[in-house]
């Protein structure tokens, strides 16, 4: 990508979570862009950096794990979100890499986590709910998140507020609205919600990081 192209990219899209948020009263300001950078490699993702990006959201852990070491190393202010599914047995290398988690979704998950920062890294949790209740997606059912977060706030996990992924093809603020209103129940500040088709109605619902990729990058291969 151009560094031309990716600073216009990047200030339209600011622009637009900045109006989205005045819409709802609210400072654009208070919303993170976390940009997706899956599947993207270094050559891409630097024109970014360059305009003055520096939360960028991966999928996997292996796959961050083998461009953003070097790439941190000259830009260090960088912070690294896991937004994708996380196996377990990954949790430590999670722990490591990750500046926030945004897919904590079973107990199993928790306790891996716990016992990863016991090395003293701890990195913001965000409890993913399955809010469409649709079976290819991970995510915690409605029904369990109580318990969840009964689980992770024992395990003094560092939980900072939910995330999800709503149905596609469907209207989704009534989906955001909901984790919103689950979010305030249980006291949480944070609601990672919103990706590149409807990041503007979830900043109008109460968005704390939109999760953006494809308006950013263009279209993946």
């Amino acid at each position: 990508m151009p560094a031309d192209d990716a600073f216009a990219r990047l200030t339209a899209i600011r622009a637009r979570i900045a109006r989205a948020a005045t819409t709802a009263d609210r400072d654009g300001a208070d919303v993170a862009l976390v940009a997706v950078s899956k599947m993207h490699d270094a050559e891409a993702i630097r024109p970014l950096i360059d305009a003055g990006c520096r939360l960028f959201g991966e999928n996997r852990v292996q796959e961050a794990a083998a461009k953003w070491p070097a790439l941190r190393e000259s830009v260090p202010d960088i912070a690294l979100h896991l937004v994708g599914q996380l196996q377990s047995n990954k949790a430590a290398e999670a722990v490591a890499l990750f500046d926030a988690i945004h897919s904590v979704d079973r107990p199993s998950l928790v306790a891996a986590l716990a016992r990863a920062m016991e090395g003293g890294r701890r990195p913001d949790c965000f409890v993913q709910v399955n809010i469409g209740d649709e079976p290819q997606k991970g995510g915690c059912p409605i029904d369990d998140l109580p318990a969840l977060l009964d689980a992770a706030r024992a395990a003094d996990l560092p939980v900072a507020g939910l995330m999800c992924v709503p149905p596609a093809g469907i209207e989704p603020a009534p989906y955001f609205a909901l984790l919103a209103k689950m979010a305030r129940d249980a006291g949480l500040a944070g609601l990672s919600m919103g990706m590149s088709d409807d990041f503007e109605t979830a900043v109008t619902l109460g968005a704390t990081h939109v999760r953006v990729g494809t308006a950013l990058f263009g279209a993946r291969a």
